[in-house]
């Protein structure tokens, strides 16, 4: 484990929610973008608010720069702000390939979101999340650079991988064109607590701090939003139990984690069945979470305060 010198006895949890609009799931599933939909900043975004507000929870809301082109959603972003949730660095444009691009483009998406941000928001991220969670040594090496305190990208779950895999291979055969990347099968050997990066990114090292997406045992199954929303409330109790004694649970969300069917185009229902899950249940099920974890003594900390603590106790 690479989390020395850490009190067992606190145990913390951290919740972000990915602001991805719906125009993202758009592009990685092939389809035609349509009529422009605003859902996760119109709806999701007011409901997350008040879901976390219900519970006393603070949040890290990671948001894609050019977003805040759109007023509806820069006043959205100033009322969480004012909540008090973190705003977390998403990239400018959430390139899928952005491993893949030039190290300048990198940079560009990078350094330009977080001047954006801190231009129109008055905060200055401190963390940075990769669209799709595929990473690289040169992105690190950017996030380094950029003066993040911690980035929360790596995602070592093989299921996610597969299921990933999969349906890129399907869309590649009914020659649908997705703009989704897959990163490479090394990242399944990272470790699932909190560590400083070596070279690879996903050993340790003395590099940024990484906070991994959530997995559960030694299958590392997912602990994300999508998930838990599918199980509902009580398969999302009885997974949450399988954390129990972790030192730091990081569980990630989307927006579209608090949308249903009818918030959405209808073309998007048939490769999201996540979205035909009504929002009552849905609520249930995070709320199932929170509830299961405070029990057993975990107290929730937005990650940049997490990463605070984990800076000084990470070997």
């Amino acid at each position: 484990m690479c989390v020395s010198g850490y009190n067992p006895h606190v145990r913390l949890c951290s919740v972000s929610v990915d602001l991805d609009e719906i125009a993202c799931y758009s592009a990685i599933h092939g389809l035609a973008p349509g009529a422009e939909c605003h859902a996760v900043y119109d709806l999701a975004l007011t409901r997350i608010r008040d879901f976390a507000a219900s519970l006393a929870l603070p949040l890290t809301l990671f948001v894609i720069a050019r977003d805040l082109d759109r007023e509806q959603n820069l006043t959205a972003l100033r009322q969480a702000v004012s909540d008090g949730h973190e705003i977390g660095n998403h990239s400018l444009d959430h390139l899928y390939d952005l491993t893949r691009r030039e190290q300048s483009e990198q940079t560009r998406q990078v350094v330009e979101a977080n001047s954006r941000i801190q231009t129109l928001l008055g905060v200055r991220p401190q963390g940075f999340r990769a669209p799709g969670y595929t990473m690289s040594d040169t992105l690190m090496t950017v996030l380094r650079e950029a003066g993040f305190s911690y980035d929360s990208s790596v995602f070592p779950c093989p299921t996610y991988y597969a299921a990933k895999a999969a349906a890129l291979l399907g869309m590649k055969l009914r020659r649908r064109v997705s703009n989704s990347v897959l990163d490479s099968s090394a990242v399944l050997r990272a470790p699932t607590t909190p560590y400083r990066t070596g070279e690879p990114y996903w050993t340790p090292g003395s590099g940024i701090l990484e906070l991994p997406i959530q997995v559960v045992g030694p299958f590392r199954l997912p602990f994300i939003g999508t998930s838990l929303t599918l199980l509902g409330p009580s398969g999302a109790r009885l997974l949450t139990r399988g954390l129990v004694g972790v030192p730091f649970v990081n569980l990630e969300l989307h927006g579209i984690d608090f949308l249903e069917a009818c918030d959405v185009p209808k073309p998007l229902l048939a490769v999201q069945p996540d979205l035909r899950v009504p929002l009552a249940r849905k609520l249930k099920a995070l709320g199932a979470v929170l509830e299961t974890l405070r029990s057993h003594g975990y107290s929730a900390r937005r990650l940049d305060e997490a990463a605070r603590i984990f800076a000084g106790s990470t070997g």
